[in-house]
C-alpha cells in the first residue's frame, strides 16, 4: 500500500464506512515518514507494540455506522498490508546494527 488513503479505503471495504472513517488511525501508523521517507519509517509503529500503541490513542473501537470497529483490527490490517505479516518490535531491533555513538558516554560514578 501506497498511503493512508489506500489503506482507509481498504478498512472500509472490510469494515464499512467510508475512508474517512479510517484515516486518522492510517495517517497515525504513516506518520513516521516525516522523520524518516524511506520503508525503514516503518520500524517506529508497524508493529504489535505500534498496534498497542495506537489503541492507547484512539481507543478500542471507533464506532463507524453505529458498528464497534476494534482499532487493533484496523492496524492489523495497516501492518500486514504494508509488510504481509506482523512483527514485533524486537524484530526490528535484531535489524538495527549497535554503533558507538549508541553506547553511553556517562561518567563511571564507581571510580569517584
Amino acid at each position: 500500500m501506497a498511503d493512508p488513503w489506500h489503506h482507509a479505503v481498504s478498512s472500509a471495504r472490510r469494515f464499512g464506512g467510508e475512508p474517512a472513517d479510517y484515516l486518522s488511525v492510517h495517517a497515525w501508523f504513516d506518520g513516521s515518514k516525516a522523520m524518516f521517507c524511506d520503508q525503514r519509517h516503518r520500524a517506529l509503529r508497524h508493529h504489535a507494540e505500534g498496534i498497542a500503541q495506537a489503541i492507547e490513542i484512539f481507543g478500542h473501537c471507533l464506532t463507524i455506522g453505529g458498528k464497534e470497529i476494534p482499532v487493533r483490527w484496523i492496524g492489523e490490517q495497516h501492518v500486514s498490508e504494508d509488510l504481509g505479516r506482523i512483527p514485533n518490535f524486537a524484530d526490528w531491533m535484531r535489524c538495527t546494527r549497535l554503533e558507538k555513538w549508541m553506547i553511553s558516554r556517562a561518567k563511571d560514578l564507581t571510580k569517584v
